[in-house]
């Protein structure tokens, strides 16, 4: 009787070891770069952003240009100023060139800010589409092809059409 309770334990763990190795995971992949690039939204938010970042540059050029000015205009009359009028304008410059330094670096900061606030929308939905996707097609991994991303082989079941359907596109 023993030798038949270890006989019938043997026998079940080894079902269900086999069993286990027998079952596979699902796994699909997707470029998600080229989803969320082919995605009307980041169209539209790239558009967003060059259109901030051109206003920026527009400022800056501003900017500079009224310092280029101001210096040829303080170079030319420098011979004819006082040591003491030609520090200030000098120390003048100095200041105008630390504002557009500041400028510069505030309006990339700006820039990041936006960037981040603008394409975050736009992550979270795509990534919440490639779930939903997944989870409705079973698949319990989906790997990211982007190039770049350590995926070597990418054979699998591609989701990109199946997500853009699901979006919309």
């Amino acid at each position: 009787m023993k030798k038949m309770k270890t006989l019938l334990v043997a026998i079940v763990l080894f079902v269900g070891a086999t069993s286990f190795m027998n079952a596979q995971s699902k796994i699909a992949h997707i470029n998600a770069q080229e989803l969320i690039e082919s995605m009307p939204d980041y169209k539209a938010a790239q558009g967003q952003l060059e259109k901030v970042q051109k206003t920026y540059d527009t400022e800056i050029k501003a900017m500079a240009k009224e310092l280029d000015t101001k210096a040829k205009q303080y170079d030319g009359e420098a011979s004819t100023k006082s040591d003491e009028e030609n520090q200030k304008r000098f120390q003048e410059i100095q200041g105008m060139q630390e504002n557009i330094q500041a400028y510069r670096q505030q309006a990339l900061q700006d820039l990041d800010k936006k960037r981040t606030d603008i394409f975050k929308p736009i992550l979270e939905k795509a990534q919440a589409t490639i779930q939903k996707v997944a989870k409705a097609q079973g698949f319990q991994y989906v790997l990211d092809s982007t190039v770049g991303s350590g995926v070597i082989l990418a054979d699998g079941k591609d989701l990109m059409a199946d997500v853009k359907k699901d979006l919309g596109m």
